[in-house]
């Protein structure tokens, strides 16, 4: 059996155990040796982290060819209307090329989010709405470009599940462990 971490990654940390001096590293985090992160969130992304200590399901999880869904909600500045949230599902051109068709659906704030610190700036003259997005691959700030693409910037990224893995009942700087099947 392997052992993988489901950790919930909060706002302002980077995902490597070694320190940088500027932010909150895995290590502040983490005290379980030879677990290494399947694939990473931006610093100011929150959400769902996968470790393990599987070299090939680090490998499964993290390589394009198997497309493993990945699940983010998503609050951006303005209410996209169901045009926009057509071209994400048909996919969006890119700088780096188009990206695959997306599963994107409009959805009330997540219930029991916990609050960002700092928090999202907020404009009173310009309304927010959360978004429910399913990508295939995985691009460098791929969600926030493609929502930016179609008009619509990302506030908040919060990636809620990764395959069948998701971060529900793990707080933010928390994590839980399962073990899997070897691969």
């Amino acid at each position: 059996m392997s052992r993988i971490l489901l950790f919930n990654k909060p706002y302002g940390m980077i995902c490597q155990f070694s320190k940088d001096g500027l932010h909150p590293t895995l290590a502040d985090y983490i005290a379980v040796p030879d677990v290494y992160p399947a694939g990473r969130l931006d610093t100011d992304s929150e959400g769902l982290l996968l470790l393990t200590d599987n070299g090939k399901l680090q490998h499964r999880i993290t390589d394009p060819k198997h497309k493993l869904a990945k699940t983010y909600w998503v609050q951006v500045e303005g209410v996209p209307d169901e045009v926009a949230l057509q071209q994400l599902r048909r996919g969006v051109q890119l700088k780096d090329g188009p990206t695959l068709p997306a599963e994107a659906q409009a959805m009330e704030e997540p219930a029991g989010l916990w609050s960002r610190d700092p928090p999202v700036r907020f404009r009173q003259n310009i309304p927010t709405r959360w978004l429910e997005l399913t990508i295939h691959e995985g691009r460098n700030r791929q969600v926030r470009r493609m929502t930016a693409a179609v008009g619509f910037p990302t506030l908040r990224l919060i990636r809620h599940a990764v395959g069948d893995w998701t971060l529900d009942g793990i707080t933010p700087g928390e994590w839980r462990e399962q073990e899997v099947a070897n691969v």
